[in-house]
């Protein structure tokens, strides 16, 4: 289980996000006393390219990106780059996604318009080992499979959580309310691979 290597030190991030919105992230992320962001890229081909160069301890990668998917290069990284955990944003809550970026080796699933402090308080967390769901994704796969959620949910209330915030999940947990099948490209995704 992967755990805070750096302790005392800045968690190297990496940000993978083509809608404007990495250059305000990596300022709000670099005021974190203990964040540095040490590369963003548009593309998720140039994803394992720089994870390689620059070794971050977190990719934060948008699920939507041309080239390829945020859930294929968190495939790529976890082979290429063992050693640096995933959190992957999205826009929407669609049914299947979770299951897709779990399969694809994140350790983490959250919308992108959730605060910068979560962002970077589940960015800690999956550097200690832990797998981070927002409540409102996890709810959405959840309506799909008719589960209540994942067990050992932590920090929340029900499935959608009353808190809010990104809870931690162990893996099995996260698992279990994962029965939708993938579902198929929304027209943005379709868009985004067409751009390559």
């Amino acid at each position: 289980m992967p755990h805070d290597r750096r302790s005392g030190k800045s968690v190297r991030v990496l940000l993978a996000e083509d809608q404007g919105m990495s250059g305000p992230l990596a300022l709000l992320l670099g005021m974190e006393e203990d964040m540095d962001v040490v590369a963003q890229v548009a593309a998720g081909d140039a994803v394992v390219d720089s994870a390689l160069v620059t070794r971050p301890d977190v990719a934060v990668l948008d699920v939507e990106l041309p080239g390829l998917s945020g859930l294929d290069a968190a495939a790529l990284l976890r082979d290429e780059v063992p050693g640096c955990r995933v959190l992957v944003m999205t826009t929407f809550a669609r049914p299947g996604a979770l299951r897709r970026a779990l399969e694809a080796g994140a350790a983490g699933f959250l919308v992108k318009d959730a605060p910068v402090a979560e962002l970077a308080d589940a960015i800690r967390r999956v550097l200690r080992g832990e797998t981070v769901v927002d409540p409102a994704l996890a709810a959405a796969e959840a309506g799909t499979t008719g589960a209540s959620g994942p067990p050992g949910a932590s920090g929340t209330t029900g499935a959608s959580g009353a808190s809010g915030a990104p809870r931690a999940v162990g893996a099995s947990g996260a698992a279990d309310a994962l029965g939708a099948e993938p579902s198929p490209p929304t027209p943005r995704e379709r868009d985004v691979r067409g751009r390559t």
